[in-house]
């Protein structure tokens, strides 16, 4: 079962007396520092993009998973195909993709846009760590 934040803040001794993993729905403005302290006991949250122009949910699935969250992070809302590959970089590992989207399309997502230039969450080296630094390329 997946609640909101604002169930979870009224009714939270209920839940924390779970011994099942439950869900999390967040915004994407959320102060991620908030839900450290519950982090092991949820199986999966879940972070709205309210529109695709709305890059915060990138910063909210990169600080979750820096501060250890392991569970399933699923990226609900306006989600395009073309924001999947960075998205999975950022930490998401499931999408729930804009109704009327197609599913075969999204899934060619992850290998469009390999191999990842910049740094993330996902720990694959920026292109330019994969080869030398500017000085060394240049002989420098």
């Amino acid at each position: 079962m997946t609640i909101g934040l604002a169930r979870y803040d009224t009714e939270a001794s209920d839940w924390l007396g779970r011994s099942a993993p439950w869900g999390l729905r967040v915004e994407n403005d959320v102060d991620v520092e908030q839900l450290v302290p519950i982090l092991g006991r949820l199986g999966l949250i879940t972070v709205e993009f309210p529109k695709f122009t709305d890059g915060r949910g990138y910063t909210v699935a990169r600080r979750l998973r820096r501060a250890g969250y392991r569970g399933e992070l699923r990226a609900i809302g306006d989600v395009l195909h073309d924001q999947i590959s960075f998205m999975e970089r950022c930490g998401f590992d499931a999408f729930a993709l804009k109704a009327g989207k197609d599913l075969e399309k999204a899934l060619e997502a992850f290998d469009e846009l390999a191999p990842p230039y910049q740094t993330a969450v996902d720990c694959h080296p920026a292109a330019w760590r994969r080869h030398g630094d500017a000085g060394e390329a240049d002989g420098a």
